[in-house]
């Protein structure tokens, strides 16, 4: 529930599940004298099932629109619910949680240990969440082989190529079986063939029924989702329909 009693969750006017809503979101940085409005009033439901990108120029919003989605940063204002749970109200530790359990993240860097194997990078968000070896190192092994790399668990990241090294963390991602995967850049760091086959990875997990949101500054990649929202200046600019 909303302070005023209103309810943010459950269905859509499609009857659909909504994984996220955000209701007249703004986040305002001080920077010294100086105010920034990097987000003023963002409106926006994403749909169990959905595969979004979120585009525009640079500091238009979408890293920190991502954030807040993420439960990495708090708006200065307005609602934001997570599959059904209102996560402006929360406390850090209720936030953290919310984080760990239903949000999976991929980074343009990929965000991997270089110390741990692929199997192990993978088995960290289980570990925070209490899970012990056996069940976290079959999940994780599970994991792998749907991404594909099912012969490079035991490889370090120095070991891997930027493409095998992303698939991991898309892995790890999965872990908790999250609401949510927000990916940032995905293909940032990779060459176009590697760039392609992540982008048709996270395709299969959409057929699959996994919620994608991707940031990214690339047409391309942005085409081959099912929904693109464009950001301007902090605000929504558009929000259309493509598949």
């Amino acid at each position: 529930m909303t302070r005023d009693g209103s309810k943010l969750s459950g269905s859509s006017a499609t009857g659909a599940q909504v994984v996220v809503r955000i209701r007249d979101v703004k986040r305002i940085y001080h920077l010294g004298k100086v105010e920034v409005r990097a987000l003023q009033g963002i409106n926006l439901i994403v749909e169990k099932g959905e595969f979004l990108s979120i585009m525009g120029p640079s500091g238009c919003g979408k890293s920190t629109l991502m954030h807040i989605i993420g439960c990495l940063d708090r708006p200065s204002s307005g609602h934001i619910s997570i599959d059904e749970v209102d996560v402006d109200e929360l406390d850090d530790n209720r936030l953290a949680d919310i984080r760990n359990r239903k949000v999976g993240f991929v980074f343009q860097t990929f965000n991997l240990l270089p110390k741990l194997n692929a199997i192990e990078n993978v088995e960290l968000p289980l570990i925070y969440a209490g899970a012990g070896f056996e069940e976290r190192r079959k999940k994780a092994s599970e994991l792998l082989n749907v991404v594909g790399l099912n012969d490079r668990m035991y490889h370090r990241p120095s070991e891997l190529s930027g493409g095998q090294s992303q698939r991991v963390a898309i892995a790890r991602a999965l872990a908790n079986d999250p609401s949510l995967i927000l990916a940032d850049e995905p293909t940032g760091n990779l060459d176009s063939k590697s760039g392609e086959e992540i982008i048709h990875l996270f395709e299969e997990l959409n057929n699959r029924g996994i919620t994608l949101i991707i940031v990214t500054h690339d047409k391309d990649i942005a085409g081959h989702s099912k929904r693109i929202v464009r950001l301007k200046d902090g605000l929504v600019l558009s929000d259309e329909k493509i598949k």
